[in-house]
């Protein structure tokens, strides 16, 4: 199947995943909270995507639902809260999280080789799984990411319904925090992208942000997650529940993530050990030696 024809049928699964989602929130029974109808309508929408998933024996169907679906819950929660156009923490808030968005889902797609093509973890995920794969393929790549983000997007809940309090120096912050996470996921894509096309296979990347950092990606992606956390904090201070999403994917990040993509390193590329043994892991400061 032409790269085309396979973006063709990812857009067709996430139109109808966001078509159910909505038909959930304006047909299905009102559960008296804005967020649990949310996460209602989020998990039937990520059922769709696990449909398409199966049907077409690639779970990679599901990587763009990471950054299409967060800016869509947030305008609902918004819209339905009946929020004032004046909310200065509202919009410097989205300005993060749609550039954001488009940023990520931009990428996804300018990467996107086709159909034939799966992120490598996902079979090495079920074939660990053995006759339970259905199981971790719903549950562990589809049905818990959906959970952490959801997660993460509670600070974003909190601002979209919670008016009134005076924009701040914690606004400010969190706003600086989001735009820099976003600058560094972006330079440091381009910079692998490039390092890709003009090097031979088996190579380490260590060169401008990999210098600073082994995974710059990981690290500006925790970034974005702790913003809407500061955000959140600042709409409703004292309230430490809210940075609970951006705790959960450091986790994600420093206990699944990296080791997966470090295992890989050391099997695939020979000089990455002295890579490692010279490159921070994950906060960007000057390798040793420097």
């Amino acid at each position: 199947m032409s790269r085309g024809a396979s973006l063709c049928r990812v857009a067709v699964a996430y139109a109808v995943a966001i078509a159910v989602g909505f038909a959930w929130l304006v047909l299905g029974p009102n559960t008296g909270q804005l967020w649990l109808d949310a996460l209602i309508a989020d998990l039937l929408a990520t059922l769709v995507i696990f449909a398409a998933s199966r049907m077409h024996r690639n779970s990679s169907f599901y990587d763009a639902y990471w950054s299409v679906i967060p800016p869509l819950l947030a305008f609902y929660w918004w819209l339905d809260a009946g929020a004032g156009v004046d909310d200065a923490r509202w919009w410097l808030l989205m300005i993060v999280m749609v550039a954001w968005s488009i940023r990520l889902t931009g990428n996804w797609i300018s990467t996107f080789a086709g159909l034939h093509h799966e992120d490598w973890r996902y079979p090495l995920l079920r074939a660990r799984a053995g006759r339970l794969e259905v199981l971790v393929d719903l549950v562990g790549i589809h049905i818990v990411p959906t959970l952490q983000v959801f997660l993460g997007l509670i600070p974003v809940y909190v601002v979209a319904t919670r008016a009134g309090e005076p924009l701040g120096p914690l606004d400010v912050v969190a706003f600086v925090v989001g735009i820099g996470a976003l600058a560094i996921e972006t330079l440091a894509d381009l910079q692998m992208r490039r390092f890709v096309h003009t090097n031979a296979s088996g190579q380490s990347m260590d060169k401008g942000l990999w210098a600073w950092s082994r995974h710059p990606n990981y690290f500006g992606e925790f970034g974005i997650w702790l913003s809407f956390g500061l955000f959140g904090l600042a709409a409703n201070p004292g309230a430490w529940w809210v940075m609970a999403g951006a705790v959960v994917m450091l986790v994600t990040f420093l206990g699944v993530s990296i080791p997966m993509m470090e295992r890989r390193s050391l099997q695939r590329r020979p000089q990455y050990r002295e890579v490692m043994g010279r490159v921070p892991r994950f906060v960007p400061r000057p390798p040793r030696g420097h």
